[in-house]
């Protein structure tokens, strides 16, 4: 698409491509925030740990702009069943995750849909900020600097789950500005977000959403200046009569009827 094409929508489920952000769409959620089950802010360098149960949904809103939420999903019954960017990548045809998007587990089975995003386009292959990634990227100076893969392992064990650090798999990293080059890499740039934009999902069956509001203070992807998001959740009636449209998971991603996925 050309830079003086305008933004397509498709009526039944309103997507819209973004002609100035290669891969960008956005889609704007019919959802409001006073029909939410759950309200809560992540301080800069805390997480969460959120469980949804199927047509559930969770908002993530980027209160102040240009922060990056490292993000990862399971099958709330089976963490062995866990994003995988790989097979997320292959089956939407698209190494940016954004509205319309359905992340999928190693089987290729459906965990969520975006179904609202106004920021246009999310990063996953990234990864998570560590101690170790630190110290290669940045010098050993930042060697005792918090990271996302701690908070990850730390909300993990404070929530009692079975989630251990072999099962930190390649994650989400919303709102986050990494733009794959012509020669294969990756760079990691000022952020495409502003304050008050946010990408919302759907759980297409119950599962757990781990979550680290990034801390990192070396690269731009938090502008150098880490700041909190907020969740917000909603149950699934709510969420279904609140925005009847929003688009469905992509076809032959559906979990099984049981809600095992597997």
């Amino acid at each position: 698409m050309s830079t003086t094409e305008q933004p397509r929508t498709t009526p039944t489920d309103g997507l819209v491509d973004l002609p100035d952000v290669p891969g960008g769409r956005i889609r704007e959620s019919a959802l409001i925030a006073v029909d939410a089950r759950a309200d809560d802010v992540v301080p800069a360098g805390d997480g969460r740990l959120v469980r949804l149960e199927a047509g559930e949904r969770l908002r993530i809103v980027d209160l102040c702009g240009n922060q990056a939420a490292d993000t990862l999903f399971y099958a709330a019954d089976d963490v062995g069943s866990r994003y995988s960017a790989a097979a997320t990548i292959r089956s939407e045809g698209n190494v940016y995750l954004r509205a319309g998007s359905t992340l999928v587990d190693q089987d290729g089975v459906a965990l969520v849909t975006i179904t609202g995003d106004t920021c246009g386009r999310h990063d996953t292959l990234g990864g998570a900020c560590s101690q170790e990634s630190n110290v290669v990227r940045y010098g050993k100076h930042t060697r005792h600097m918090h990271a996302c893969r701690n908070t990850f392992v730390r909300v993990g064990l404070e929530h009692g789950e079975v989630l251990q650090k072999r099962d930190l798999a390649a994650n989400v990293n919303f709102f986050m500005n990494v733009p794959l080059t012509p020669d294969g890499g990756l760079r990691f740039d000022d952020g495409i977000s502003a304050p008050d934009r946010y990408v919302e999902v759907r759980a297409e069956r119950p599962v757990l959403v781990l979550l680290s509001n990034c801390p990192q203070l070396n690269n731009p992807c938090n502008g150098y200046d880490p700041t909190p998001v907020r969740l917000l959740t909603w149950d699934a009636a709510t969420a279904a009569a609140g925005d009847p449209d929003a688009p469905a998971a992509r076809p032959g991603t559906e979990p099984a009827t049981d809600g095992a996925g597997r």
